[in-house]
C-alpha cells in the first residue's frame, strides 16, 4: 500500500535546537534527580503541543539508589582523586586496599592476573563504547567481582577529562581507600508516551532516553536523541493519520540504570499490546559525529530493509548487525520487535563521543548539521515503516535475529 500523503523533503525542524539546549540546560537529568523532572516536564509539554498527539505518562517503579558520598583517596599520602560512583554500586565503609592496573581489563586481563585479583582493587580502562570490540564496564566489573576484588575503578584514558560515569548493574602498586555511602531505595520515574494514530492498530516506535549522568550535560547522550523525536513528531504529525499504521513516541527514562526503565515498562504490556508495536527506532546519541550508523540487533532482513531505505532515499548510513544491548531498542529486541539503533560516531573512537559518560560531554561537542542530518535519517526510515504493507513489517520480524 502506497503513501497518501508525502513526507517532508528535506525536513528541517527550528525547534529542533532550541530544544536540545534547553535540555542541555537542565544538567545531567541523572534518574530520580530535580534535572530529570524538569526534563520529563518539558517534554511532556513539548509533546502535548504537537497537534493530534494523545500524550500520557505511564509510571514505572524501579529499584533506585542514591549516593550522599564517595571519596577514593591514596592509602599512603591522603591525596584525593577526582572520583564519580557507578550508578547503583554498593556502599564502601572505607575499604583499603592495594590497586591492580590491569590495563584494558579484556578476559585475557584478568586470567592472567586471577591468582593476584582477591583482595585487591582492580583498576581497568574505560573503553570507547560505540565499537564492536568494545568490552562493556559492567562485564568488567563482573569478572572482578568473580575472582574476589573488594573494589573496581574504571579510568578514563584521556589525560584531563575526568571521572567516567555509568551504571554498575548489580542486581598493581600503590594502595587506595575508598568510601562510598549510599543507599537503595524504591523509586518511580515516567515514560512518556505520544500516540499519533494511523488507520490501523499497529505502531512505529519512535523511541530516545530523557535521562542522563550526574555530571555534564548529557548532550550527546541523550539530548541529541529526544530533540530529534520531539523534531520528528512535529513534521509528521500532520501525515500520521493517512498512514496504515499509528507512529508511537517514547521517552524512556531510567536507561543508564541498566536500560531498567523501558524493560519494566516493556514487561508491564500484556502480549497484544506488545504485538501492535510493529518496529522500534531508537535514537540514541545521535550527534557528536556527523556520520550515523544502524544497530539491527540482528535481525537479518532488518538490517537489508534499512540499507535498501536509506540507498533509495540517498541517504549515507551503515548497518551493524551484531545484537549490541547497549540502549533501549535491546529490550524490544528481548522481545522479538524489531529494533534499530540510530547512533553517530560508531567506529569513530577519536570523535566526540569518546566523551560519553563524562562531564565533558557537553552542548559545545554537538553541531546543527548533525541532528539535522539525523532528523532527515530518522525520518525516512519512519516514514517508510508508516506505509510498508503488512507484510514487508511481518517479515522483518519472521527472520529472527542472527
Amino acid at each position: 500500500m502506497g503513501h497518501l500523503l508525502s513526507p517532508p523533503v528535506n525536513p528541517s525542524d527550528p525547534l529542533m535546537w532550541a530544544d536540545f539546549e534547553a535540555l542541555c540546560d537542565l544538567g545531567g537529568r541523572v534518574a530520580g534527580s530535580a534535572g530529570e523532572a524538569a526534563a520529563l516536564s518539558f517534554a511532556r509539554e513539548r509533546l502535548a503541543a504537537v497537534p493530534g498527539a494523545k500524550v500520557r505518562d505511564d509510571p514505572v517503579d524501579y529499584p533506585g539508589w542514591r549516593c550522599r558520598t564517595a571519596q577514593l583517596t591514596s592509602a599512603t599520602t591522603g591525596s584525593a582523586f577526582q572520583c564519580m560512583p557507578l550508578l547503583g554500586t554498593a556502599s564502601a565503609a572505607g575499604v583499603v586496599a592495594e590497586v591492580l592496573d590491569l590495563g584494558l581489563g579484556r578476559h585475557e586481563d584478568f586470567e592472567r592476573h586471577a591468582n593476584r585479583i582477591r583482595g585487591r582493587i582492580v583498576m581497568v580502562r574505560h573503553e570507547y563504547p560505540f565499537t564492536s570490540g568494545h568490552v562493556h564496564r559492567r562485564v568488567k566489573l563482573s569478572l572482578a567481582q568473580q575472582m574476589g576484588a573488594v573494589g573496581f575503578l574504571i579510568a578514563h584514558p584521556e589525560r584531563g577529562v575526568g571521572a567516567v560515569s555509568g551504571s554498575s548493574g548489580r542486581n598493581g602498586g600503590a594502595a587506595a581507600r575508598m568510601v562510598i555511602d549510599g543507599d537503595d531505595h524504591p523509586a518511580r520515574t515516567h515514560m512518556l508516551v505520544a500516540d499519533l494514530p494511523g488507520r490501523g492498530p499497529d505502531w512505529v516506535v519512535v523511541s530516545a532516553h530523557i535521562d542522563g549522568h550526574p555530571h555534564g550535560e548529557s548532550a550527546m547522550d541523550n539530548a541529541t536523541g529526544v530533540a530529534v523525536a520531539l523534531g520528528l513528531a512535529r513534521l509528521l504529525a500532520p501525515h500520521v493519520s493517512e498512514c496504515p499504521r499509528g507512529l508511537r513516541i517514547c521517552l524512556f527514562s531510567a536507561e543508564e540504570w541498566g536500560l531498567i526503565g523501558s524493560r519494566i515498562w516493556l514487561e508491564q504490556m500484556d502480549e497484544a499490546a506488545r504485538r501492535s508495536m510493529v518496529i522500534n527506532l531508537n535514537l540514541d546519541a545521535v550527534g557528536g559525529a556527523y556520520a550515523l550508523t544502524a544497530l539491527t540487533s540482528g535481525f537479518e532482513r532488518l538490517d537489508a530493509w534499512v540499507k535498501a531505505t536509506a540507498a533509495r532515499a540517498d541517504l549515507p548510513i551503515a548497518t551493524h548487525l551484531p545484537l549490541m544491548a547497549n540502549s533501549d531498542h535491546a529490550n524490544f529486541a528481548a522481545h522479538g520487535i524489531p529494533a534499530v539503533r540510530l547512533i553517530a560516531g560508531f567506529d569513530a573512537p577519536d570523535s566526540n563521543l569518546r566523551l560519553v559518560l563524562t562531564a565533558a560531554d557537553t552542548r559545545d561537542k554537538v553541531h546543527p548539521d548533525e541532528l539535522d542530518q539525523a532528523l532527515r535519517i530518522a525520518i525516512t526510515l519512519t516514514w517508510e515503516a508508516l506505509g510498508a504493507a503488512d507484510a514487508t513489517l511481518l517479515s522483518l520480524a519472521a527472520a529472527g535475529r542472527s
